[in-house]
């Protein structure tokens, strides 16, 4: 590991060499880098970050994840299956091409056929029964069944422009030769490993941005990011590892932003193959019967872990200890579900009645630039299985760009992840998580562990088709208490965000974690 006062002098002399940025340019220091320009490749927030800055979608989230008109200026439930949106009037491409509903019905029938995607948004598009043009700016949804959060599945979905996404491929997406959307930036260029530039959209629908040029760099490691902003290389870094926080704080010149997020940091385990390639006997031997379909082993391994201890130690308090999927606040929260106490003890019984008394080895993924302390979180839970009576064989991290593509394919037995929640309820997040992965019925777009339990997927089934708003949330929260009773994943804790700035630049942080330079502005 390179020491963090070396990273720091190699920034010092970085900036050296660069120069101070134009007043009307902005320079972010990104943790992550994204594996695609498509916006609808993937969902997950590396992609996603930079997909809003060129992109827009039916619907946008304030601060606190609640909706409010993106391009649809309106919507209206005629009856239980039929919906009428009405789009933005004077939106245009980048290229200065009218957005119509021909764009997209487009976008939304696209979305499902993203071959290889890690997280796809064919959850969003599901319930979509037809759609049909009954204006230039006007289109009537009908759904397979009622569907009441109907908005907020398709208002996710980013709008591409047909005429020119129709037969475009990945790699005309990240030339830039299909990167044109309706965003407040335009694509520039994307270099691999290194930095991707947008220009201000001079004709964008929405508020100006305050940049004229924006440059995202990707660095990863967090020293480097921090010293990066110290020495004034960049002008805005998010991911602000929490042991930075005071030192940031306190700094001449630097601002931070924080937030409480609805990201769940959470252990997924693989509870449906029969054999499953990372768990051993103790001598390492593969075991022909996978331990993990046990509850009472999934208790066990809930039990062993330390949550408080590892938000205090590794993440210096930037944590809630979680026992569910959503945090109080966020409809679908179960004030029932707590965050499962510490119980070594009690872990080494349930190990014992499982048929399991002296353990079984584990070897725990990760990735190691997702989120801040991700591998020392991945490596404190691989100590706390060895002392809880687990032989733990390794713990592996990999950049998530890497680790989310093997994760999906199944190539893990137990790997940390993470959800944000950016819906205002839980069920998008339950539905795309945990409920069966069944493409054709859009549900378990994200469940990488293939967790599957009719009994919640019914409950789901039967609250996403409830209309009135207080009864969906009961349901919604009844079919947690199913899934998390049943440990259909281990919940460890909601991360709290962090991003710093020059004096000069405001943030708006949010509860979605995004960091775009559209929420970033002049200071006044």
């Amino acid at each position: 590991m390179i020491p963090k006062k070396l990273l720091f002098a190699a920034a010092v002399g970085l900036a050296a060499t660069m120069g101070a940025a134009h007043a009307s340019d902005l320079i972010i220091g990104s943790s992550t880098e994204p594996s695609a320009i498509d916006p609808e490749f993937s969902r997950t927030g590396n992609n996603q970050n930079i997909a809003m800055q060129v992109f827009d979608r039916l619907v946008t989230t304030d601060a606190n994840l609640q909706m409010h008109p993106g391009l649809a200026a309106s919507w209206k439930n005629v009856d239980p299956t039929t919906w009428d949106v009405t789009l933005r009037s004077g939106v245009t491409f980048q290229d200065g091409h009218k957005m119509t509903a021909a764009d997209v019905i487009f976008s939304l029938d696209r979305a499902n056929k993203i071959a290889n995607s890690p997280a796809p948004f064919s959850g969003n598009v599901a319930s979509i029964a037809s759609m049909k043009p009954v204006g230039p700016l006007t289109i009537e949804f009908k759904t397979k069944t009622p569907t009441p959060d109907f908005m907020e599945q398709i208002g996710f979905v980013y709008i591409v422009e047909k005429s020119v996404a129709e037969n475009a491929s990945l790699n005309d997406f990240n030339s830039g030769k299909a990167a044109i959307g309706t965003g407040p930036y335009k694509f520039v260029q994307w270099v691999p490993g290194d930095h991707i530039t947008l220009q201000r959209n001079d004709h964008y629908w929405g508020k100006e941005p305050d940049f004229e040029k924006v440059t995202i760099k990707f660095i990863s490691n967090d020293a480097a990011r921090v010293a990066a902003l110290r020495s004034g290389s960049v002008d805005l870094i998010d991911a602000v590892p929490p042991d930075d926080l005071k030192t940031l704080s306190g700094s001449s010149g630097i601002k931070v932003y924080s937030t409480p997020s609805a990201r769940l940091i959470y252990l997924a385990l693989d509870t449906t193959r029969d054999k499953t390639p990372d768990i051993t006997d103790r001598s390492g031997k593969p075991l022909d019967k996978n331990p993990l379909k046990s509850l009472d082993v999934r208790k066990a391994m809930s039990e062993m872990i330390n949550r408080k201890l590892i938000i205090d130690r590794i993440l210096d308090g930037s944590g809630v200890p979680a026992g569910q999927l959503v945090p109080e606040g966020v409809a679908g929260y179960n004030p029932a579900l707590k965050a499962p106490a510490y119980d070594p003890k009690n872990a080494k019984a349930l190990l014992a009645k499982a048929g399991y008394p002296d353990g079984f080895g584990i070897t725990i993924h990760s990735s190691n630039d997702r989120f801040p302390g991700d591998a020392d979180v991945a490596q404190a839970v691989g100590q706390m299985f060895a002392r809880g009576g687990l032989k733990v064989n390794g713990v592996a991290t990999q950049p998530y760009n890497v680790y989310t593509t093997a994760a999906t394919k199944q190539k893990f037995s137990d790997f940390i992840f993470s959800l944000g929640n950016t819906t205002p309820t839980s069920a998008a997040g339950l539905k795309n998580l945990l409920m069966t992965r069944d493409k054709k019925a859009g549900t378990g777009s994200f469940n990488r562990s293939r967790y599957s339990n009719k009994s919640f997927d019914d409950q789901m089934v039967k609250a996403m088709q409830e209309f009135d708003p207080k009864k969906r949330v009961e349901l919604i929260e009844q079919a947690t208490k199913t899934a998390f009773d049943d440990v259909a994943i281990i919940p460890l804790y909601w991360q709290k965000v962090h991003w710093a700035a020059k004096a000069n630049i405001a943030y708006d942080a949010n509860k979605s974690e995004e960091t775009s330079a559209a929420l970033a502005h002049l200071a006044k």
